[in-house]
């Protein structure tokens, strides 16, 4: 069931985080924490509680098996030639190609995932992070082909979220799993430890329905080069690597990007992003209206 969008005390006129601005962007200190919950409730130790909060991510191995790995592959493939999820514009393709770049809302068209959002090694996560229940803001597979696989610009992704979609705060997270082994030079995430911590203004206004182009290649809200300069040196970079089954949770609010894939072994991953149940979505405060529901979920029904 599909709840009214309210969230007590937040409106668009008490905006924390003003993005998609006119000015001389600055970067705004964050005023939330990453992690809401304590060790009792959950998978993470004090210790791992510690290290997410102060990188803004943390990476958990063996997550899924070999079999839960194939099947989330068979998964991609499938929903990539559903024409239903072609021409309901969930496929994005390549710019001047066919070939796959992101699948959209694959929770809500795959039992095998909607299994795996509901799963303990994930859920309990996620709960534990946030330290509420969630609902899931966000689900889809990036694909990165050998080749001809293009990259993601720096970006944070709360910056659109809160633009775009509403959300008030960066109390979400996302986990990232691998669904094919992550090398240092197949375009693998890049991310900066820490750099949760800073919210980077973003110039320019948005334009009407961004998404249908921003989705293929961002060049509206994303940072500029001094900003990615001066973050990677205060920062620095890390590279997100790992066998097939490796799960990367980070913070919406982590710069991160990857460059293009060049290799001929080819990239992909499942990205599930939940969202607090008490962070849910307002109207948009840097957008004309909001994106459709299967890239920002407005059916904040918590997860069991």
């Amino acid at each position: 069931m599909t709840q009214v969008a309210e969230v007590q005390g937040y409106t668009n006129r008490h905006d924390r985080y003003p993005t998609r601005i006119a000015s001389e962007p600055s970067m705004l200190q964050r005023n939330e924490p990453a992690v809401w919950g304590k060790p009792a409730d959950g998978p993470f130790d004090a210790a791992a509680l510690a290290g997410h909060e102060a990188r803004g991510f943390t990476i958990v191995d063996n997550v899924l098996d070999a079999g839960e790995v194939t099947s989330c592959r068979e998964e991609l493939d499938r929903l990539s030639r559903d024409p239903s999820m072609l021409d309901g514009g969930r496929v994005i393709t390549e710019r001047g190609s066919d070939e796959v770049r992101s699948v959209f809302d694959v929770h809500r068209r795959s039992d095998v995932v909607a299994a795996l959002i509901r799963d303990g090694r994930i859920l309990d996560r996620a709960r534990q992070l946030l330290g509420s229940d969630v609902y899931i803001h966000q689900s889809r597979i990036n694909s990165m082909p050998g080749f001809k696989g293009t990259g993601f610009y720096w970006h944070s992704d709360f910056e659109t979220w809160h633009a775009e979609d509403g959300l008030p705060v960066p109390r979400a997270v996302s986990c990232s799993i691998t669904l094919t082994e992550n090398y240092p030079f197949n375009g693998s995430l890049m991310v900066m430890p820490g750099s949760h911590t800073r919210f980077v203004q973003c110039v320019g206004a948005t334009p009407d329905d961004n998404y249908t182009s921003s989705l293929v290649e961002q060049e509206v809200g994303v940072p500029r080069r001094e900003d990615v300069t001066r973050m990677a040196a205060e920062f620095g970079i890390d590279q997100f690597t790992g066998a097939a089954g490796t799960a990367l949770w980070f913070d919406s609010n982590v710069m991160h990007g990857s460059g293009n894939n060049i290799t001929p072994y080819p990239r992909s991953n499942l990205f599930l992003v939940f969202n607090s149940v008490e962070n849910t979505l307002v109207e948009p405060f840097a957008a004309p209206r909001p994106r459709p529901d299967y890239i920002a979920s407005r059916d904040f029904t918590p997860l069991s």
